[in-house]
């Protein structure tokens, strides 16, 4: 049995479970001010803590949504160890994604990963479709909620 049949067969018996929890992590002042220089988003909402006191509904600045989303990368590298034999994971895209809450500067987000399904996509590529929902501790309503695929690659 390859590598990748023992992972796929491994695999198949998580799905409709969680899989994975990460760590929270505290996006802060700086973290949002960093990302919109990166990306060229200034938008006030997030950059300037005084005016989005005074002007939002949301008593201060807000992470961008794409911000927020980012962090996938990293929630997935808490929850995915590498499976035996494989040799790197690829971001597949999103089937769905919604940004269903604010994220307020200083809130603490982490992600939580349900396996909903997993194929072969050839030799040496195992797909995995994973629920993402990236919580706001605090909150009862997540940050956003996605379907994510990932593609773990084997040696061949």
């Amino acid at each position: 049995m390859s590598s990748l049949q023992a992972a796929l067969a491994q695999t198949e018996t998580q799905i409709g479970h969680e899989v994975g929890v990460a760590n929270w992590i505290t996006v802060d002042q700086k973290m949002i001010d960093d990302f919109a220089n990166t990306t060229h988003d200034t938008q006030w909402i997030h950059t300037d803590p005084i005016r989005a006191a005074a002007e939002t509904p949301f008593g201060g600045t807000i992470s961008h949504g794409f911000l927020t989303l980012s962090l996938a990368s990293r929630f997935a590298y808490d929850c995915f160890p590498m499976l035996p034999g494989q040799v790197m994971g690829i971001n597949y895209g999103m089937n769905k994604l919604r940004f269903l809450m604010p994220v307020r500067a200083g809130a603490r987000l982490r992600g939580r990963f349900t396996l909903q399904a997993v194929k072969a996509r050839s030799a040496t590529d195992l797909l995995r479709t994973n629920t993402l929902t990236i919580e706001i501790e605090g909150e009862d309503t997540p940050a956003l909620v996605a379907e994510w695929l990932g593609l773990a690659v084997f040696k061949d």
